[in-house]
């Protein structure tokens, strides 16, 4: 079956559910494809399903959940957490919601709360193991340890040989600061999942911990020679080489951990540390550049950056790093000491007296500094983290889980793979939908809940006063050479029949064929003359108004783009939304001139006014999914996130998956 065909049957079956006689039969149909959506991982597509059920049963709590998860992954997770409230709701008894909405509140840090959901999610399903592990990790976060450790415990005492859980007891044990029993947990864990490189990774970090470098060794090559892709591996096997002084061995591991790794600050900054050792001064500025910008906040990679601008006679490069040292780290008496040296060496001596007499003041005062202790800098070489599992329960939601399910669905949903999975993690620039105009030719936009229909232009096309039907469309698509080469055709046809006989449909026509092959100007003019033709107030004076606003920004957005715009923009612009004006006064109810009047308010940074126009179309179309996402983004222009993100979230649920990627980012 071709895509077309598949989307066909799809948006049929959508329609043919809204048939009363059908609905039980239906709705329980386009709930089972929305759950085989969510499956595929066709998020976007699975919320349409899930609207649908909503629209006609509102009672029900199942579609609020399944599209409560789609919406967890995702990441819009205030659109998730409402919608799981409406299903909890509907049906307090599902221990899949609370776990849905736990997995919510942690991703938001509200642990508390999510802790008892945990809770209540046990009380439903008192075996499930990963609710279990969650309600300890989150307890673990908490600092709840001795309650995580009897959650930890109270699974071991069923499954006593799961290397999954003696891991999870061995991090939380690590967070407890009890290093010893936190080894002899990973030691179970390797015992029983020999196999899991990661495994073998928190052994190595546990016991390197410990200073134990030969057991750590050992390990951390074992994790490596089982596949280990997890630069950690590498970082602090190279730091065992470096405290044996094997720095080609050291040097190799951290090229890995590089190559690995390339945006990991840890990589470059051991690499830097090391190579300051064996004097390739040179190298090590380079990486301790490229470690510092990766990660500016870990002011403390300055002070050994420091030490090698030292070592290139970089003065003031090490009083610029100095200061930034000083100024997080007040206490941190080297940091003064050599700030002092570098401004002697400028022939600067009064700031280096300073600097000396402000690092002896603070000797004078010990007991201040030992208070100060836990905020001094650790500018060593750093142990990276264990390898984390390759299915991390804590930080990924699963969806079976969440459904109570494991059987695959009987059918695979048919999707555009644009809108298939985690879409949020696709980049899309930050920039408001376009106007909705008026063309032949639209693209087709299945999964938008936008109504791109307004009776004033169903009447037009059915007097038939030009070629094709016209249509609203905020897409439209681009023309081929074949297509272009058509429409130069019918402007030179038009123009000659308005040599003979100027018309209103003729100036209209002729004015459509020149939007259409990119001539703004003239398609401007041909309607301004259209208009000195027709009476003011007429059905068709209306709609020629809107399409020469809708051109006028064409060619003013085009004037902008090519440094073309003239000192008469602001004039254009009033021209613009005089016209829009006049079309809301003609038809108040023409959904679509308020919210492209809202654009060019935003395009000019009027973000209020551009906010009361957006939500004068949302009155008017409750499911108009453009005007959403563009006063969600005007929101998050002017500082109000939580107005913006939940605008957001419910243009993602209008079908905009666009939306997703803002969420993601702004949130």
């Amino acid at each position: 079956m071709k895509v077309a065909s598949k989307y066909i049957f799809v948006f049929c079956l959508l329609s043919f559910v809204l048939c009363p006689a059908k609905a039980q039969l239906n709705t329980d149909r386009i709930t089972a494809i929305g759950r085989n959506a969510l499956y595929f991982e066709d998020y976007v597509l699975s919320i349409q399903y899930f609207n649908q059920v909503i629209h006609l049963k509102p009672y029900l709590a199942e579609p609020y959940f399944y599209r409560a998860i789609a919406k967890i992954q995702l990441e819009d997770y205030q659109g998730a957490l409402r919608d799981c409230n409406s299903a909890i709701e509907r049906n307090p008894f599902s221990p899949g919601c609370y776990y849905a909405r736990g997995y919510i509140y942690r991703q938001l840090n509200q642990f508390e709360k999510a802790e008892a959901d945990y809770t209540e999610a046990l009380h439903f399903s008192p075996e499930n193991r990963t609710y279990m592990l969650l309600r300890a990790d989150t307890r673990a976060q908490l600092k709840q340890y001795d309650a995580a450790l009897e959650d930890i415990d109270a699974m071991l005492r069923r499954e006593p040989q799961t290397a999954s859980i003696w891991s999870e007891k061995g991090i939380i044990c690590i967070s407890k600061k009890d290093t010893m029993t936190a080894l002899e947990a990973f030691e179970l864990a390797a015992k029983y999942d020999k196999s899991n490189p990661a495994v073998w990774s928190m052994l190595g970090v546990t016991n390197l911990m410990l200073e134990r470098e030969d057991e750590a060794y050992v390990q951390l090559t074992q994790a490596i020679n089982l596949g280990s892709k997890w630069a950690g591996d590498y970082i602090n096997r190279g730091l065992i080489h470096f405290h044996r002084h094997n720095y080609r061995g050291a040097l190799s591991d951290y090229d890995q951990a590089v190559k690995i790794a390339p945006r990991d600050a840890e990589c470059y900054y051991n690499r830097g540390v090391m190579r300051i050792e064996v004097g390739d001064y040179n190298n090590a500025i380079e990486d301790l550049n490229t470690a510092i910008n990766l990660a500016p906040e870990r002011t403390e990679m300055r002070y050994q950056r420091a030490v090698v601008e030292a070592k290139l006679k970089q003065w003031k490069a090490v009083v610029s790093d100095m200061d930034a040292l000083i100024e997080r780290y007040p206490y941190f008496l080297p940091a003064y000491y050599m700030a002092a040296q570098a401004k002697s060496h400028l022939g600067d001596a009064k700031a280096a007296y300073r600097y000396r007499k402000q690092a002896q003041d603070l000797e004078d005062q010990k007991e201040s500094i030992q208070a100060q202790q836990a905020s001094q800098p650790n500018t060593d070489m750093q142990i990276a983290d264990a390898q984390p599992q390759r299915k991390d329960h804590r930080k990924e939601f699963s969806t079976s889980t969440a459904q109570n399910q494991t059987e695959l669905p009987d059918e695979e949903p048919k999707y555009d793979s644009q809108t298939r999975g985690t879409v949020q993690k696709r980049h899309q620039d930050v920039v408001n939908e376009p106007n909705v105009v008026l063309s032949y030719y639209s693209q087709d936009l299945r999964l938008r809940r936008t109504n791109y229909y307004h009776p004033l232009i169903a009447q037009f096309n059915q007097q038939e006063m030009l070629p094709a039907a016209l249509r609203l469309t905020s897409q439209e698509i681009a023309l081929t050479a074949e297509m272009v080469d058509f429409h130069f055709a019918e402007i030179t046809r038009l123009s000659r029949r308005i040599d003979e006989a100027p018309t209103v449909e003729l100036f209209f026509a002729r004015a459509i064929e020149f939007a259409i092959v990119q001539d703004y100007a003239s398609a401007i003019d041909d309607c301004t003359r259209a208009l000195q033709l027709l009476a003011l107030n007429s059905e068709l004076s209306t709609i020629i108004t809107f399409c020469r606003a809708n051109w006028r920004y064409r060619l003013l957005e085009y004037q902008r783009a090519t440094g073309e715009q003239e000192a008469t923009a602001n004039m254009d612009y009033d021209i613009m939304l005089r016209d829009y004006d006049q079309v809301i006064r003609q038809q108040p109810d023409f959904t679509f001139a308020f919210y492209n009047k809202a654009n060019i308010l935003c395009a000019q940074h009027e973000y209020k006014d551009a906010i009361d126009n957006y939500t004068h179309a949302i009155q008017l179309d409750n499911d108009f999914a453009e005007a959403y996402f563009n006063r969600g983004l005007t929101y998050v222009y002017i500082g109000e996130n939580e107005n913006g993100l939940a605008d957001l979230s419910k243009a993602g649920e209008l079908g905009m998956y666009q939306a997703y990627n803002m969420i993601s980012r702004f949130k």
